[in-house]
């Protein structure tokens, strides 16, 4: 008997290993085939499209063109289905317009699924798009997470968003899943009406609120942070410091501090951080990581302030923080005042 069980035990270790073996090529097999299946169906849809607007040309806009494209939608349902309706026809012809250079829409649709570019090219902002098409790549948005993001404003809330357009453009066109820059993944306001705080609340309850809260927090914050120390001391001289929050980014790899205040920016705030910046590189940078980045979240927004000076600053970030959510047109309005200031300050 014991024999037997001895060779069932060993029966059974050998199946494991060969069904977690085996599982493994099966699952990574069907991985490419989708990652195939759907750039072979993006890359024909886009051909259509392409097709279309090349042979139609002009008439594409007119009523008689319409009427064509109507009739060849009719033609190709009854002989391939429901994926060639009129309006998805125009959809191909819309992405195969702003998507215009096969090369690299074929590379992008190795990655992105066609029902990605249905939402992007919804998109008229050209830089817009870019931040969201890039943003999806580096971040594995699904289109659920794609319309999400939209919806929360994210890129009227980056902080990349108020830099000069061939900046923002060069920044986002560098980042990838493994690179990425902090003024894409830090934002210019965080909305924390899951902390519950309303009316008059001390730097201490705000902190204690989000340490209640932490989960909710490092979603408003974004993917990629992982809490490290709350309250960590620093001893300078004999002099104690405490930063509010320490977080470590993974994908920018290195320390995030992170200091709450009451009230709008102040200057002396930024030499506090500098000296947190430069405790945390000094005694907490492990040698294969970034310099450490410092986040200053206020309750209230003072831009001018901000511009002045943080001009040139790479490492020291300032963002607002609401403890209720305002309507879109806020983040609008504050993004624009934003960059109007800095525009005056560039020139």
């Amino acid at each position: 008997m014991g024999t037997e069980v001895l060779e069932t035990k060993l029966i059974g270790q050998i199946s494991d290993h060969l069904y977690e073996g085996v599982t493994k090529i099966i699952d990574l097999a069907r991985g490419r085939a989708a990652v195939y299946v759907n750039a072979h169906t993006s890359m024909t849809y886009w051909n259509v499209g392409r097709y279309i607007i090349d042979d139609m040309d002009y008439q594409t806009y007119s009523a008689y063109g319409q009427k064509i494209l109507a009739t060849l939608s009719q033609r190709l349902m009854a002989r391939y289905g429901k994926g060639y309706t009129y309006s998805a026809l125009t959809r191909m012809m819309n992405i195969a317009r702003i998507y215009d250079d096969k090369e690299m829409f074929a590379t992008l649709s190795q990655t992105l699924t066609w029902s990605h570019f249905v939402e992007l090219v919804t998109i008229k902002d050209d830089t817009k798009r870019l931040f969201y098409q890039q943003m999806g790549i580096a971040q594995h948005w699904s289109v659920t997470q794609l319309r999400a993001k939209q919806d929360e404003m994210a890129y009227e809330r980056s902080l990349i968003a108020v830099k000069p357009n061939d900046e923002i453009v060069k920044t986002l066109e560098s980042i990838s899943p493994h690179r990425m820059d902090p003024d894409v993944v830090l934002k210019s306001s965080y909305v924390l009406d899951f902390l519950g705080l309303s009316g008059f609340y001390t730097e201490e309850k705000l902190e204690s609120a989000i340490a209640r809260q932490l989960e909710n927090f490092i979603l408003e914050l974004g993917q990629g942070f992982a809490f490290l120390e709350r309250q960590k001391r620093f001893t300078v001289d004999g002099t104690d410091y405490y930063l509010d929050l320490l977080f470590y980014h993974r994908k920018l790899k290195c320390l995030v501090a992170i200091d709450l205040k009451l009230g709008k920016f102040k200057p002396q705030y930024k030499g506090q951080m500098e000296l947190y910046l430069k405790y945390l590189q000094k005694y907490d940078m492990q040698p294969d990581e970034n310099p450490p980045i410092g986040l200053l979240l206020c309750s209230e927004g003072n831009t001018e302030h901000i511009e002045l000076l943080m001009l040139d600053e790479d490492n020291i970030k300032v963002g607002q923080y609401l403890t209720c959510l305002p309507n879109k047109q806020w983040f609008i309005d504050k993004l624009n005042r934003s960059i109007l200031i800095a525009k005056e300050h560039n020139k």
